[in-house]
């Protein structure tokens, strides 16, 4: 197993990803390369001790910033490292690619070096909630325009990888929608409504409202990726607020005091349930060979807990399993490169 992680245009630098390919290379039974501007690594790693025996470093002259344009990672900075990790996926000289840089540079990247599956019309961003039950919310911030057809996709794809990475026999999907009733929503959710309540292969549970989702009511969401962005940005925003609001309800007094330190323990699972240190990142759902998205602002234990997530995902045949479904399904969007 061979994994590759982008260790450039992230928010901490590279000294911090250095720390995290390192600490995954203790962990995991993988041979991991670490790509990016080689000389600049050498030097960091003699800077910072970090002992880079075993790691493997795939040169790579340019990087991607945050600010780049997604179109940068094919024209001005197409040997950037996002640019020759993704390329060496491509040519099947490795299992999986991380990165925790530039989310649109790499979607584009993704898209037009490794392609989408055949028959797959979007790739998509799935991103897990922790909750009691896990919850996949698909799309959450690839595709802001999409139409029934692609959230019918989404629908599938997400049922298939909560069967294989979380062992569900049948996962329930929901379509997030402003209301239960099946008349809700606009045209676009009243479409997708018909289109996955016809639909052979999934177990659909009807539509479902943002507030009943972290309390079981489906495992897989499916959604634009605008709306499914800002329910992400929302719930990581009240997780961040109520962890913050209770630390300080705990120290108003003795009393309060107290009592913080016997759900100590249980606060801290509160707050590593939802940290993307434990989570590691985002699979992009839909491509030839996986390609994983970390948090921009990951540090070493969220790379390290990527590139695990990486390393199921390239063990599995969740991508074999798609490519039989769409070969076998006529009523598919072909894959187009544009």
């Amino acid at each position: 197993m061979k994994i590759l992680i982008d260790v450039m245009g992230s928010d901490l630098g590279p000294s911090e990803l250095l720390r995290g390919v390192v600490s995954a290379a203790s962990r995991f039974d993988a041979e991991l390369v670490a790509v990016g501007r080689k000389e600049e690594l050498e030097k960091i790693a003699k800077e910072k001790a970090i002992d880079l025996s075993g790691i493997g470093i795939l040169d790579a002259p340019d990087v991607i910033t945050m600010e780049d344009a997604p179109m940068a990672v094919l024209r001005e900075k197409n040997h950037s490292s996002m640019a020759n990790g993704l390329r060496a996926l491509a040519h099947g000289e490795a299992d999986a690619f991380v990165s925790a840089g530039n989310t649109g540079a790499l979607i584009t990247g993704g898209t037009m070096i490794v392609r989408r599956i055949r028959g797959v019309s979007r790739a998509a961003i799935g991103t897990t909630f922790p909750f009691d039950s896990p919850v996949l919310l698909l799309d959450s911030g690839a595709n802001l325009d999409v139409t029934p057809e692609q959230l019918e996709q989404f629908a599938f794809i997400g049922s298939l990888y909560m069967r294989d990475m979380f062992g569900l026999p049948s996962p329930r999907v929901g379509l997030l929608n402003n209301g239960t009733e099946e008349t809700k929503g606009n045209r676009l959710q009243i479409e997708t409504y018909q289109r996955l309540k016809a639909m052979d292969g999934i177990n659909f549970v009807g539509n479902v409202e943002a507030k009943a989702i972290p309390f079981g009511v489906c495992d897989v969401v499916v959604t634009d990726g605008f709306t499914g962005n800002l329910f992400l940005k929302t719930v990581e925003g009240m997780a961040k607020y109520l962890s913050s609001n209770l630390k300080g309800l705990f120290r108003t007094n003795l009393r309060t005091k107290i009592s913080g330190l016997l759900i100590k323990k249980r606060f801290a699972g509160f707050k590593e349930a939802f940290s993307a240190t434990k989570h590691g990142g985002a699979p992009i759902l839909g491509l030839r060979a996986p390609v994983i998205k970390a948090h921009g602002s990951s540090n070493a234990r969220a790379i390290e807990s990527a590139v695990g997530q990486a390393i199921r995902f390239a063990e599995g045949n969740f991508n074999e399993e798609i490519e039989t479904f769409f070969a076998r399904t006529s009523n598919v969007e072909p894959a187009t490169e544009n």
